[in-house]
Parts: structure tokens; C-alpha cells; sequence
């Protein structure tokens, strides 16, 4: 439970409320009902999610504290040093507590005949060829840094791992030593099965195995080998040099990230006293930076590419991605869509409807320009070879790449010279602003007209996260909604000029404005007697001002139902403020990540996608686009979708004042909404 101060000024702090949302990433690693492989993988999204949340919002916290504020007014009531405080003790518990999840899963796997070893516990055959092994695939991408001449520590790589070597030679003098683990190392081996029993070592205790072999110019006596880790602030600061183009800055930053300030030191608890302080006084960690205890692994990370070992009965089965009724990946989709809004909800539909509809625009005569949005794309994308198809082929297409995209930037860079390259125009976004917004649209000659044809969505045009992302896009070629798009991406091309919009809400002009008028709507519904309600489904919530406005539309007897899946600074449920609220988070199988508005209009429902969170950046400081819902059958379906969600009582966790993370139950039937939303799908094919 979070300390009281994270509680005030009726907010919850948000980086206490996110290590509370990574709390229920934890609970899927423990919860014995999720297939056994599949939690280990969660307990590597745990910590990935953790490495990202130092690299970003600690290092964020830690420069308040570090330029002499006391940032009471940015974090929601509390003190930033005392913040840095609360955080590394609830990180510390958090660890500490996966490690127990991980033991239990390790004892679990062994009941599966599936054995993790040590190199303390191998065989000789198991020996052979690990020596083997390393001598093929780890040595000769192996990288050693001798410590005894080095004044102060070179630069250790962001979030890599590293064994810390102590070896006492025969002279009594001590050498140290770091060992990378490099990323291009399998983090798993698995060794050859034996008696119908699988056995995997960790690729750190393989090192730990060939130290002989790493260092045998060395005459020592005894060698121990001890796992640390470093994670970097995740900020970049952009050079102001005018004569680099803006991808070569951030270009330059990415790299520089990787030498930025440290925030976080792990180390294996069993570390020596004298080892741990030669390698703090090396690295120069100060009191500002976390510095956690942890076990003999770090970067558990990897977990999320545990190898499978071909037992699918130890994973989730994989759904088979439904189609869109009324909708053919084998017929035109223009022709399906001229008449009728169609939703994809990935990933219990298939993706592939956007890649048809990218295709078939590259391949019509008739089209003749493209505009889309792109934040994050697939490793390898058909979403951009679709869009160098069509540029090639003759088509105008415009590209609104944002090469800001967090920890995706180098990709992005690498897409964006691709697409350059074959005549696609780019636009780098808005300065100053992150263009978070998904949008696409295509205008076609037709009788010597051009009509325009499009698509808009929650999520990113991403092939790899549409299989576990929960996402809506809506095919449309409503003139009116595609006419407003169309100033969005006008806006890109001339920033000065502030459009208006009659359908779609946008940031960072409107949103805020529309939003709080929706609201008002239902504040005055249910002070003359009429039906009043909001319904809302997104990732995070944590502008106050947007909190106090449905503070205030609780306290005027609005019902409000929520479903947050991260960051809540909201408090539900408090008497006098929001008791007419509740919210509840959903994680399990796959990732939510639907944006979702209903607001009841005395029961004219107003029904809005979105790709904007209830945030300050997403409000203020991002291009975002909210889409409304014309077509009935849609709404009605966004409205099930809604309350299916709600109604689960499996994977949903209450939200409230205690952040326990306390599941959702009662005597109700079992509702594991992203399984009945499957059969949701499935039923509307069969009627």
C-alpha cells in the first residue's frame, strides 16, 4: 500500500499509481490460472515495464529534485525527494516479491519436467557442451572490461547486464572485472534433453561456467561472479545546432541516451560489501539514484522470450484473428466501405484489413494520394511497404512519421530514410508537439470527383502489436469526418494556421474544450431529471483538471464507470467528491489499449474512439484525434464491447483508495471479458 502523502490534494500520485498498475502485471505472473510459460513472460513484462518507468518518469522526478525543486505543484501534492524515497521502497518490495513469484514458477516448471540450472549443477555431457558453446557463439561476442587501471568506470551500457568479477590472484591482490552480457547473446540455452526432460541455463551461468576460459591469463586463486545493471535517464535533449536536420538530432540523442545520467543501480544482494562499493565509487552513484538489492538475474526482461520448448500446453492457445462481417479481404474493400462504417477490433479481428486497404490504394488507378500517420511500426512492416508501393506506382503519398516515438525513434529514422528514398513525402510532425494521432486518408478520382476514403484508430498501424493490443479502427468514407482529417493533416504542413473541426475532437486545440462540454451536458441532463451517464475505457488518467471535472459531474449525481488500465490519479468512490464513480482496470492475455468515450445524451448516446489518454501530454502537448460514431450498429457494438468489459469478474481489478489491486468478484457468472468478447465476435459471424 502506497504511503498516505501519495494520497493528497485528492489526487494519487501517478508514478505511485503506475508501480501500482505494474503490481498487476506481477499478479498475472502469480496467478496459477495463466498458463505456466506464459508467466514468466509476464514477470518479464513486469520488469521491462519497470526498466522504462526509470528510464522516464524516476529520471523525470530525480531532475525536479536535482534543479533545486520542490515539484509539490507537478506530482500532485508530495515532495519530489520524498517521492525518489517512496518509490525505491516500493521497488524494493515489488522486486523482492517477484523473485518469490519466480521461485514458485521455477518449482512449477520443474512438476513439467522442465529443469532451469545453475553451473553448479551440470553434468558432464551438460559441460561438454556448454564449454562447446561458448567457444562458437559467446566468446567471440564476448566484451571484458579489466577495472584495476581504470580511474573511473567507462560508460556501462543502459539497462545491459553485466557480471561483476572479482578474482584474488596468487599475490593476494584483488582484480576486478565486468563481463557484458550483450544483447545479441541468447539470454536462454537450451541444453540437449535428457530422459524426456527439458534443461535450459541461463547464459550468465554459462559465464560464470567459462570464467577459466574468459580469464586465463589471470593466476588467481578463487573468482566470484555477481550480476549488475545501470538504467540511464530516457530523456532526450536535442542539440540546438541549426545546421542538423531535425532526424539527425534525434538520431544523435538516441545514441547519447545510452551514456545519459544513471538513475537506477540493481545488484545481486549477495554481492560483497567491498566488491559493491569499488564499483559504486567507480560508477559515481550518489544518493539521488535508486539503488536496489535484487537477485542473482537481472534484465529478467528476456522472460518475455522464454523459449516455448514446443509445449503449447504451457501457453495461452493462440485465437485465430476473426473476419469483419460484411467486409472480404478477397473484394475491394473502397466498394464495401462506400456505404457503410465498418470497426476493427484487433485482435479478435485480423489486422490484415488495414494492409488490404493500403494495398488496394497502391494498386488503384484511380487513387491518388495517401496520407497516414505512423507512430510506431511493426520490425518488419507491410503498413510501409504498402505505403513505397504506392509512391512508386505514382501515388501522392504523405508520410507523418513521429520520429519522437519513444525508444522506437532509431526505428522510426531507419523507416522514414527507407520511405524518403523512394519518394513518399515526410512530414516530422509539429515542433513542440508529439503527433500521437492514427489516421489515414486516401482520395480517389470517381466521375471526375474526388472522394475521399480513410480510416481511424486507437492504436498504431502495427502488425506485431495488433496481434496483442486491444484496438479499434473504423473504416469510413463519411465526407464529413474524412473533410476534418483532412485539415489535421493540412495543419502538419502548415502549423500556424489553426483549423476548425465540425466532427472529429483534436489536440492540443479542442480536446479539452469538447470534453468538458460533453461533460457539462450530462452535469445539466442530471440536474433537470434526465438520463445522465459517462462511460469511459482508456490507458491512463492523470490530468487534474480533467479528474476535477468528473469530480464535479460525481458530486452534480453523474454515474460514471471507468475502466483504467494504468495510471489513475483519480480517486473513486470518496463520499462528498466522487462517489457516483467507479473504476476498475483489466489486465490479462492481451494488452488493452482501446480508447473509448459514451456519454449518454439522455439517451442519445454521444460515442467517440480515440487515440488519446486523459493525460496533460495527450490533452496539451500531442496531435490526438477523437473520432465520433455515426453509424447505430457500431455504436450499439461499442456498447457491448463497454459492457462486457465491465461486467468482468475474473481478470478485473478494483481501483480505489487502497490501491491493493484487489479483484473484482461477485455471485454473478464468470465473466473473463477478453475471452467472452471472442465469443462476442464469433456470434455476430454466425447470425
Amino acid at each position: 500500500m502506497p504511503n498516505a502523502s501519495t494520497v493528497q490534494n485528492s489526487y494519487i500520485n501517478r508514478e505511485i499509481s503506475w508501480l501500482q498498475f505494474n503490481a498487476r502485471v506481477l499478479q498475472e505472473a502469480e496467478d496459477e490460472t495463466v498458463p505456466l510459460i506464459d508467466r514468466l513472460r509476464f514477470l518479464g513484462i513486469f520488469s521491462n515495464n519497470l526498466d522504462e518507468f526509470f528510464k522516464v518518469r524516476y529520471a523525470t522526478v530525480k531532475r525536479i529534485v536535482e534543479a533545486g525543486k520542490g515539484g509539490k505543484s507537478e506530482l500532485g501534492g508530495i515532495k519530489a525527494a520524498q517521492l525518489l524515497e517512496e518509490i525505491t521502497q516500493i521497488v524494493i518490495k515489488q522486486q523482492s516479491h517477484s523473485l518469490e513469484v519466480l521461485s514458485k514458477i521455477k518449482k512449477s516448471l520443474e512438476k513439467e519436467n522442465i529443469f532451469l540450472v545453475t553451473e553448479n549443477q551440470l553434468d558432464k555431457t551438460q559441460q561438454l557442451f556448454i564449454k562447446d558453446y561458448f567457444l562458437r557463439n559467446v566468446s567471440p561476442a564476448l566484451v571484458t572490461i579489466i577495472l584495476s587501471d581504470i580511474v573511473k568506470l567507462p560508460n556501462l551500457k543502459d539497462s545491459a547486464a553485466y557480471l561483476a568479477v572479482k578474482m584474488v590472484l596468487k599475490s593476494g591482490e584483488k582484480q576486478y572485472a565486468l563481463v557484458e552480457i550483450s544483447k545479441s547473446m541468447d539470454r536462454f540455452v537450451v541444453l540437449p534433453e535428457k530422459n524426456g526432460k527439458s534443461y535450459i541455463i541461463m547464459v550468465d551461468d554459462l559465464l560464470r561456467f567459462c570464467l577459466d576460459d574468459i580469464f586465463n591469463i589471470f593466476d588467481y586463486t578463487e573468482a566470484t561472479a555477481h550480476m549488475i545493471k545501470i538504467t540511464r535517464d530516457g530523456e532526450l535533449d536535442l542539440d540546438s545546432d541549426l545546421s542538423k536536420s531535425f532526424m539527425e538530432k534525434i538520431s544523435e540523442s538516441v545514441k547519447h541516451r545510452q551514456v545519459g545520467e544513471p538513475v537506477r543501480f540493481v545488484y545481486d544482494k549477495t554481492i560483497d560489501p567491498e566488491t559493491l562499493n569499488y564499483l559504486m565509487t567507480k560508477m559515481g552513484i550518489d544518493s539521488h539514484d535508486s539503488i536496489i538489492p535484487g537477485g542473482r538475474y537481472h534484465n529478467r526482461r528476456d522472460y518475455m522470450s522464454f523459449p516455448s520448448l514446443g509445449r503449447a500446453d504451457l501457453l495461452y492457445e493462440k485465437i485465430e484473428a476473426l473476419p469483419v462481417k460484411g467486409l472480404s479481404l478477397q473484394e475491394s474493400i473502397f466498394k464495401s466501405i462506400e456505404n457503410k462504417d465498418y470497426l476493427l477490433h484487433t485482435p479478435y479481428h485480423t489486422f490484415s484489413y488495414v494492409v488490404k486497404f493500403l494495398r488496394e490504394a497502391a494498386l488503384d488507378p484511380k487513387v491518388q494520394t495517401i496520407k497516414i500517420t505512423i507512430y510506431r511500426l511493426a520490425q518488419i512492416s507491410h503498413v510501409a511497404s504498402s505505403l513505397i508501393n504506392a509512391a512508386k506506382n505514382g501515388k501522392k503519398v504523405t508520410v507523418s512519421i513521429e520520429i519522437q516515438a519513444r525508444f522506437d525513434e532509431q526505428a522510426n529514422i531507419e523507416y522514414a530514410e527507407q520511405m524518403k528514398n523512394e519518394g513518399v513525402n515526410l512530414i516530422f510532425g509539429v515542433q513542440g508537439l508529439k503527433v500521437h494521432s492514427k489516421m489515414c486518408v486516401i482520395e480517389r478520382e470517381e466521375n471526375n470527383k474526388i472522394k475521399r476514403y480513410g480510416f481511424i484508430s486507437t492504436g498504431n498501424f502495427n502488425e506485431s502489436t495488433a496481434k496483442i493490443y486491444t484496438d479499434y479502427t473504423l473504416f469510413t468514407a463519411d465526407q464529413k469526418i474524412l473533410k476534418d482529417v483532412n485539415k489535421v493533416f493540412s495543419f502538419f504542413e502548415v502549423n500556424y494556421r489553426i483549423y476548425r473541426y465540425k466532427h472529429i475532437i483534436t489536440s492540443p486545440h479542442y480536446t479539452k474544450k469538447a470534453l468538458f462540454k460533453l461533460i457539462d451536458q450530462e452535469i445539466s441532463n442530471v440536474k433537470a431529471g434526465k438520463p445522465a451517464y459517462i462511460r469511459l475505457k482508456m490507458n491512463s488518467i492523470s490530468s487534474f483538471k480533467m479528474v476535477d471535472k468528473l469530480y464535479e459531474a460525481s458530486r452534480a449525481g453523474v454515474k460514471i464507470q471507468m475502466i483504467v488500465r494504468g495510471i489513475c490519479c483519480l480517486i473513486p468512490g470518496i463520499k462528498g467528491m466522487s462517489e457516483n464513480i467507479e473504476v476498475i482496470s483489466i489486465v490479462d492475455k492481451f494488452l488493452e489499449h482501446t480508447r473509448l468515450y459514451i456519454f449518454c445524451n439522455n439517451n442519445d448516446p454521444k460515442i467517440y474512439i480515440s487515440s488519446a489518454d486523459w493525460m496533460t501530454r495527450n490533452i496539451e502537448n500531442r496531435v490526438e484525434v477523437s473520432c465520433p460514431i455515426y453509424d447505430e450498429s457500431i455504436k450499439s457494438e461499442l456498447i457491448d464491447t463497454f459492457n462486457i468489459c465491465w461486467s468482468d469478474n475474473v481478470k478485473a481489478r478494483l481501483l480505489n483508495n487502497s490501491q491493493q489491486n484487489d479483484y473484482k468478484r461477485n455471485n454473478k457468472p464468470k465473466v473473463r471479458s477478453q475471452f467472452a468478447l471472442y465469443d462476442y465476435y464469433q456470434k455476430k459471424l454466425d447470425n
